[in-house]
């Protein structure tokens, strides 16, 4: 499994031949400015949750590439109404895709279109593919649901965002590596506006206190797991 980070919180997945994009914020992004999203490949596209820094590229991505929108019922049907083509999900749910398992579990945020639409309740995903175990926790606070997550699914990578104000800091990070009971993080929702710049040696430090490691990547660079 390869992982590519397009800034903010946006992901590319590629396993099994397939690839997925996550939450996609990349042509408004001056930190993603290298990325030319209309060469990005899709064959499905997962949202967390309806704010416009995660779904700004989603219908150019789709209309492009032809990708499935994968995400909660009331995400899921505004695109589907727009004419995409559309997978809905819901808290606690799974669904085996064809590249592997994709459950959706809580988060705690909000959730709406930049139109105003009620996006539904946010969450996050644990992908079961390749014989690896990984979780994007999409926008959230530190919450206690997450040791229900390594109960179930043994996790060889966590994606927590770590930038504070909107979302979990590095200190609640940290501590939910610990609830996760995973050693490695890739940090992400971080440096994009002024609200969510961080230190990064900082960052790394609290979590090698903990003795976790902090994975933080330049925009366009990859891990294999």
């Amino acid at each position: 499994m390869k992982i590519t980070y397009y800034g903010h919180a946006s992901l590319g997945i590629e396993v099994n031949g397939t690839n997925i994009i996550v939450d996609p914020f990349i042509s408004a992004n001056e930190l993603a400015k290298h990325i030319d999203v209309n060469s990005l490949k899709a064959d499905y596209i997962l949202i967390t949750h309806a704010h416009g820094d995660h779904i700004l590229d989603v219908e150019t991505i789709a209309t492009n590439t032809g990708a499935t929108i994968v995400s909660n019922a009331e995400i899921a049907g505004y695109y589907e109404a727009k004419g995409f083509k559309t997978h809905p999900m819901n808290h606690g749910g799974s669904w085996q895709f064809n590249f592997g398992k994709v459950k959706y579990v809580n988060a705690i945020h909000s959730s709406s279109f930049p139109d105003g639409t009620y996006g539904g309740q946010p969450g996050g995903f644990v992908i079961e593919a390749d014989n690896k175990n990984v979780y994007i926790a999409g926008d959230t606070a530190l919450t206690y649901d997450m040791k229900l997550i390594s109960m179930r699914n043994p996790l060889d990578l966590a994606i927590l965002p770590i930038g504070d104000n909107f979302t979990m800091d590095v200190d609640d990070a940290a501590i939910a590596a610990e609830f996760l009971e995973v050693t490695t993080v890739l940090g992400y929702h971080y440096d994009t506006f002024g609200y969510i710049k961080i230190d990064h040696e900082v960052a790394k430090q609290k979590f090698a206190n903990k003795h976790k490691e902090l994975i933080l990547l330049p925009v366009g660079d990859s891990i294999g797991i």
